[in-house]
This record gives C-alpha cells, structure tokens and sequence, in this order.
C-alpha cells in the first residue's frame, strides 16, 4: 500500500510539471567564439531595431552596460530573453530555441565591458580637466552629478575603450550614440530651439534644450521640424585640451567602472 501511495504521489508530481520545463543552468552554456557570433547575428535581427546595433539603446533599455538591472547573472538574462519583461514592450523571444537564446545573451554581455586598459595619463589632473577646463558636467553626469544633455559616464570605462573615447572627445559627431537625436525647431511665432529629442509622435515632439530644460511642443505649433541625424550638441576638444591633458582625460575616463 505504502508503494502505491508512494507511486501515485510521483506520478502527480510529474503532471504538475510544465511539458519541457527544465532547471536554467546558472552560467551560459555557449560561449564559444561561433556561439558569440551566431549570438551577435541574431541580435542584429532581432534586437537592434529596439536596442540599437551596438546595444546603446534606443525603444529598448541600454544594454551597453556591465550591469543590467533585470539580469544580475546569466539565467536571469536568459529568462528576460525567452519570456520578455511583462507590461513593457519586450517581447519573448518564442521564435528562438533555448541554444539561440542562451547564444543572444553571450553576445549581450559582450557588449557591455571592454576590459580594464592601462593607458597613459593623469586620471587625477584628468578630473579635473573634465570638470573645470573641459566643463564636461555640464552635459554629462557621473554617479548622478552633472547634466542630463548627453549620455551618463558613471560606467564608461568599463563600456568603451581608449581609442574610442579619444576619438569621440576629438570628433564628436563620428560617435553619436542610439538616442541622442539632436532636433532643431522653428515655432509659428518665430522661436526658434535646438537640442536632444526625448520623444516624438504624430502630434507632438519633447525635447531637452541646450540650456538642459525640457520642452514640449505641439507639432501644429510648429512652421520647421528638422532632424539632425548625425549631429552633436557636444564640441570637439580638439582646440581646447593640449596632447598631454587630452591623455589625462582619457586615463580618468577610462578609470571610471561604476562599482566594477
């Protein structure tokens, strides 16, 4: 009698059991160079319309970052991916196999941490130069003080290498990241505003300005609408920085890992 009540009780456990329902490992199982690969063709296809090509953003979340807050290790990745996140517009990935999925967050987290460079440079005198001579907070924030006009620093040394960085402080518009559009407008009236656009739909536009003000606008208000695709508001530092306080800026920037 014992065995049959042992048996049956299996036995429901069993139905109760989602069909195909398996434990998620812990840690990706396919990180092989052709996985990464396979993940980051996948993700172009998939993913980029929203996330951006290089994960920046855009519709979607920034992925570009060592940590996301929806998936603090690898299953949790892989359970964002499949199921999607509920009441927001990302969706499950239900045309994918468990394997193109785990491939996709392998690549995910590629995207997100370059490794730690050791570059020349005063990353103290760099800070300072950022801060002062610079006045690079006007626009942006690092570990939320500055401005909101461009893109967050806090974790930038762990998302963009030297070069990149050096690059973007000499020649800003070769580097304009997913979501800073800059938009300039004409109202009727004949006021005229720039600056980086927020949101926009069929009747209205939201922007934040050059003086780092947000602003809202009907579309019917408006005579001009222009979109300035690759456009920065953010000047190049060619002029302003020496060699030596350009590579001081960068070694501070580069030194910036968030917690890391």
């Amino acid at each position: 009698m014992v065995r049959v009540m042992l048996a049956l009780s299996s036995f429901a456990l069993l139905l109760a059991q989602e069909p195909g329902e398996e434990k998620i490992p812990k840690e990706n199982p396919y990180k092989s160079e052709s996985d990464l690969a396979r993940g980051k063709r996948l993700f172009l296809g998939h993913c980029a319309p929203c996330h951006g090509p290089s994960g920046d953003g855009g519709r979607g979340a920034n992925l570009a970052r060592p940590k996301l807050l929806r998936a603090s290790d690898d299953a949790a990745l892989f359970q964002v991916i499949k199921e999607g996140v509920p009441n927001t517009e990302m969706p499950g990935a239900f045309e994918m196999i468990d394997r193109e999925i785990w491939q996709v967050a392998g690549y995910v987290r590629t995207l997100g941490r370059t490794a730690a460079e050791n570059v020349p440079g005063d990353r103290v005198r760099g800070e300072q130069l950022f801060r002062n001579k610079g006045n690079c907070v006007r626009c942006h924030s690092v570990n939320g003080q500055g401005g909101r006009m461009g893109p967050e620093l806090t974790e930038i040394g762990a998302r963009r290498s030297a070069k990149y960085l050096r690059e973007t402080l000499l020649a800003p518009e070769t580097n304009v990241p997913e979501g800073f559009l800059m938009v300039r407008l004409k109202t009727k009236d004949g006021k005229e505003v720039s600056g980086v656009r927020l949101n926009e739909d069929t009747y209205s536009l939201q922007l934040r300005d050059l003086s780092d003000q947000p602003r809202s606008f009907w579309k019917q208000e408006l005579a001009e609408l222009h979109h300035d695709k690759g456009k920065s508001p953010m000047p190049s530092y060619r002029s302003v920085f020496s060699e030596a306080e350009l590579a001081d800026v960068v070694a501070y920037l580069v030194s910036l890992r968030g917690s890391l």
